[in-house]
């Protein structure tokens, strides 16, 4: 069995590696993520990594076992995803200071043709920001691929006053909720 991850991210990578999977096939999705319109943040996160799943499994063997996960922050009704631009890392950066948000991760497991999929959720606080350090984190570049323009492990976690939840599912994969759908697929990391 070959473990293939259908996504680019750096941090899924580095996650999965450190749990010791040691042969990791990387095969990114290249479809555009669409879902319909509506749908609840946890939905939305599985619909996405599903199509993800789905897209990157066809070009797999069927023993193959095919890991995908789309992420994004929820807040006040919004979905923040990756910005598209310097000003909207700072405006979505300026609407999450000094407030909590939700951040959800859809997860699909694909193994013999048997998709598994869930997701989960984790509340995180951030303190009060003021402009110079929205502006001074934003010139560090490190926003701009990561949903709600913020990454918890690396500067912005000076922002982070909690986590309720998955510190991982923060970082883009929810490692003990994968241990489950791994062991359900007949895959054990220990």
């Amino acid at each position: 069995m070959r473990m293939v991850l259908a996504s680019g991210s750096p941090r899924r990578r580095e996650l999965l590696e450190m749990l010791g999977v040691k042969e990791l096939k990387i095969i990114p999705a290249k479809g555009e993520e669409k879902a319909p319109d509506g749908l609840e943040p946890g939905e939305l996160v599985k619909c996405l990594a599903s199509a993800k799943g789905r897209e990157v499994a066809a070009l797999c063997s069927p023993d193959d076992l095919v890991i995908a996960a789309d992420t994004i922050v929820w807040h006040e009704g919004k979905v923040y995803g990756k910005p598209h631009s310097r000003q909207q890392a700072v405006e979505m950066l300026r609407s999450l200071s000094g407030r909590s948000h939700q951040v959800y991760t859809g997860v699909s497991v694909i193994r013999r043709g048997r998709e598994l999929l869930e997701y989960e959720m984790s509340r995180v606080s951030f303190r009060p920001l003021s402009e110079e350090e929205i502006q001074r984190y934003v010139d560090t570049g490190e926003p701009m691929d990561k949903a709600g323009a913020y990454g918890a492990q690396g500067k912005a976690a000076l922002f982070v006053r909690g986590i309720d939840g998955d510190f991982f599912n923060v970082m883009g994969l929810p490692l003990c909720r994968l241990g489950e759908m791994l062991k359900e697929q007949g895959v054990g990391l220990l």
